[in-house]
């Protein structure tokens, strides 16, 4: 009877040893405040994850013994806020690690600027590499959060190569201003396009008859000096490290998942940092609308991977992406009415194909033949429209498309719908068309914004609100790193406060840019996470806490469902942890 008893005992105790290490996860992050974005259960205590996969989402912050092994990591929240990882709808990837390891000069108007930001990058190159771009004085006339008592009316800096020669003599420069009206070439430049004692037309000149190395527009310098910089591009592992730099934001923003518009290069790149276990964020690939008919021929399908073509969660083809009009910067996105303060200019159609760039309302058929072609072979299609008449145009197209193929249009993007006519915002659900839109660009362009197209076309200007208010989806997007006369930030903080408060970064005007046009913060952040999601028909798998799903999930270092609006530019990221790894943890950064 007594061995029975024993043997009993030991069945018991071999069962319990067996259940413990099947249920021990590898992290649980508890003593939580964790907003699931799950409507069942909004709030809770703690997460649990194994591998890759969320385990379970708990109340009850006890409940998470239960799941604690020999191996498990223990996280003890203290408190903090803790959420789905950011989605971000729409980046231009390889253009941002450029402007992180290349010269980021768009805020720069000055000799002190431009020495700092040189110094900066010589310590970041080797010698002998090119300094290129900068885009310098694109908040030299408008302040950023600038309003009209700070528009600055004096002439325009103009730079001389001796404020860095002593800093970039191992490294030849080649800088200019952000609407290409003025460039600045270093000695080393110089001396590499064989111009430093031989001006040419269009070279300014010091009063010993030297160049000072600015030169304007039209000069034929320009072309001169960038022949000498293409003998020497940049090297692969310069673009990787690049790359690498990208990456490094992304973690320390909370960005998890990047829909990004990228190049067969880039897709490479991706591939090569993948293999090499550096892809720290999840990739849906956007390829340009022109590859559709190369992509359906090779049988190439939305959602796969472009190495393996299966489908994939972590790098993975997209919709292809497409334009119909320009930008508000420089007076190309389409409108029916002209502009205020150009009133002879309406916009520009743009077309996609290379061979023939002149865009015009004809050509709206070529636009729609790539959008069958991507739609029969089961890719849909996200197309950037900012001007009123641009996004009327592409939800006309829409609309066509759906009457001919007889369902909505589920995953069909609108990307940008900068300013929209009261009529259209309803159209959206209609068509379940999903509104990408990009927060941070009001907290930007506001400086202009009035003098564009008046105050009374503005009401429809980055109308969150009504958007939202009409049914349709809303997606956000940095559209990092920005444009040649803006720069747009990635870290969620700048896109949340633009969306909640509707203010520049220095909180003007008060109450808020169009205040009736606010959207809250939960409402941000569902287009932040699980919108995002459904954006790439993942909402099953990601974009909120649930248990079964990714593991993709942020820890922030304040409540943002309970702290002052004007607090969120004050956010940090205290963790990052994609696909159940932790990516980027700032206590050890």
């Amino acid at each position: 009877m007594r061995k029975v008893a024993i043997y009993v005992l030991s069945v018991i105790f071999l069962v319990s040893i067996s259940s413990c290490s099947r249920d021990a996860a590898d992290l649980v992050l508890r003593n939580g405040r964790v907003y699931t974005m799950e409507e069942s259960m909004s709030w809770a205590s703690a997460v649990v994850v194994t591998g890759n996969k969320i385990t379970a989402v708990l109340e009850n912050d006890a409940d998470a013994d239960a799941y604690i092994g020999k191996g498990t990591n223990e996280i003890d929240l203290n408190g903090r806020f803790v959420m789905p990882g950011f989605i971000d709808g729409h980046t231009h990837f390889s253009g941002a690690g450029a402007l992180i390891n290349g010269a980021n000069l768009l805020t720069v108007s000055d000799d002190n600027g431009l020495r700092e930001e040189m110094t900066r990058v010589v310590g970041i190159l080797e010698g002998g590499e090119w300094i290129s771009g900068g885009l310098w004085g694109a908040y030299e006339e408008w302040a950023l959060g600038a309003d009209d008592a700070e528009k600055k009316k004096s002439g325009r800096w103009e730079p001389d190569r001796s404020a860095i020669d002593d800093i970039t003599q191992n490294n030849p420069a080649f800088l200019n201003s952000f609407d290409r009206a003025l460039y600045l070439a270093n000695t080393a430049a110089l001396k590499e396009a064989g111009l430093e004692n031989a001006p040419v037309e269009g070279m300014k000149l010091d009063g010993n008859g030297r160049p000072t190395g600015l030169i304007y527009r039209g000069s034929p310098a320009i072309g001169t000096i960038n022949e000498a910089r293409r003998k020497n591009p940049k090297s692969p592992k310069r673009i990787l490290d690049e790359n690498r730099a990208a990456f490094k934001r992304l973690r320390e923003s909370g960005v998890v998942e990047v829909h990004d518009n990228t190049s067969d290069e880039q897709m490479q790149r991706y591939v090569q940092l993948q293999n090499n276990g550096e892809l720290t964020a999840r990739v849906w690939m956007r390829p340009h609308i022109p590859f559709a008919q190369e992509f359906v021929d090779k049988g190439i399908k939305m959602g796969t991977h472009p190495v393996t073509g299966e489908v994939d969660n972590f790098l993975r083809w997209g919709a292809f992406k497409a334009h119909i009009d320009g930008i508000m910067g420089n007076h190309s996105a389409l409108f029916f009415e002209p502009y205020d303060d150009e009133p002879d200019n309406y916009g520009r159609y743009r077309n996609d194909t290379s061979e023939d760039p002149d865009f015009k309302i004809g050509d709206m058929e070529k636009l729609y033949t790539n959008i069958k072609i991507a739609y029969e072979g089961g890719f849909v299609v996200n197309v950037h429209a900012i001007g009123t008449k641009g996004t009327a145009l592409m939800l006309d197209t829409y609309e066509r498309l759906m009457k001919d193929i007889g369902k909505d249009l589920r995953g069909y993007r609108v990307i940008h719908n900068q300013v929209v006519r009261p009529q259209d915002f309803p159209r959206f659900k209609q068509l379940n068309v999903i509104a990408e839109v990009n927060p941070y660009h009001l907290s930007d362009d506001m400086r202009w914004m009035e003098e564009r197209i008046g105050y009374e076309r503005n009401k429809g200007a980055y109308a969150f609100k009504s958007f939202l208010d009409n049914g349709a989806t809303l997606v956000f997007g940095s559209d990092w790193p920005g444009t040649s006369a803006a720069e747009y930030h990635v870290h969620p903080k700048y896109l949340l406060h633009a969306a909640v408060n509707r203010t520049t970064v220095n909180n003007t005007p008060e109450g808020g840019w169009y205040p009736e046009q606010k959207i809250s913060m939960h409402e941000s952040l569902k287009a932040y996470t699980i919108n995002a999601a459904y954006a790439t028909f993942e909402e099953d798998v990601k974009g909120s806490l649930k248990a079964g799903k990714l593991a993709d999930i942020v820890v922030v270092d304040r409540n943002l469902m309970e702290i002052d609006s004007n607090d969120i530019l004050n956010m940090n990221i205290d963790m990052t942890i994609v696909d159940g790894k932790i990516v980027y943890d700032r206590s050890k950064n």
